[in-house]
């Protein structure tokens, strides 16, 4: 099945994500979360890339990020994937026995209002909905802690949102995303669908090429009167 065009284009926002192969483990330690964040650290004075939100996770990790140019997303995350899994290979002494990624990254187009902060607030709640602390602030790993600290610590990651935070933000962090946001989140990961207004949506698919994406997937059906069409044709 051919893969989906690759939106990214030039002060766009975006949803970037990439797993482990076979969903496993890149991040073992504390050393591997902090060598990472040096990575981005790294990437983000060689490209032209604005980051917003971020977390990572043992298996797994998260952006929300703008390019400034058109496809600097793709050169930026290239670089990122190639990098970290050049030292890890080095690190771990891995090189030859796997791949570190299952797949290129994952990414979809966000509609620049509340759909924003629906995304921002799925990644930054990634560990507090996987339990894996009590607070989404309480995650060390992630753009939430470090939006908190002030001054933000080195290296430094994060850019001004290109919209203000809604009051309360953490608290809001902190309350589970209803069903239907969660669900479209999802499905715009799973397809590379952008997250919008419907009108958005299909305004967005249309100007990059990315109808596939918010098509029914499978054959469509064909109605019995239209066989019988062409069988007399």
């Amino acid at each position: 099945m051919p893969r989906p065009p690759r939106a990214d284009e030039a002060g766009g926002l975006y949803h970037a994500l990439n797993r482990g192969n076979l969903r496993a483990d890149i991040f073992h330690q504390e050393d591997d979360f902090l060598a990472f964040e040096k990575i981005l650290h790294e990437g983000l004075q060689r490209f032209q890339i604005e980051l917003f939100s971020y977390q990572l996770l043992s298996n797994h990790y998260h952006l929300v990020l703008r390019p400034s140019i058109d496809g600097e997303m793709s050169r930026f995350m290239g670089w990122i994937g190639g990098t970290h899994t050049m030292r890890y290979h080095a690190h771990y002494h891995t090189s030859g026995l796997g791949h570190v990624y299952q797949q290129r990254y994952k990414s979809f187009p966000v509609q620049d209002d509340h759909h924003f902060f629906v995304v921002c607030r799925y990644v930054e709640r990634n560990a507090l909905r996987a339990e894996l602390v009590d607070r989404a602030e309480d995650w060390r790993w992630g753009s939430l802690w470090r939006w908190l600290q002030k001054p933000e610590p080195d290296p430094k990651l994060l850019s001004p949102w290109p919209i203000a935070r809604l009051p309360k933000w953490v608290e809001r962090v902190n309350e589970p995303l209803t069903e239907c946001e969660l669900a479209a989140v999802r499905l715009s990961a799973q397809r590379s669908r952008p997250l919008g207004d419907q009108g958005w949506v299909e305004s967005t698919a249309k100007r990059l090429c990315l109808e596939s994406t918010i098509r029914p997937r499978g054959r469509q059906r064909v109605r019995p009167q239209e066989q019988e069409t062409d069988k007399d044709a």
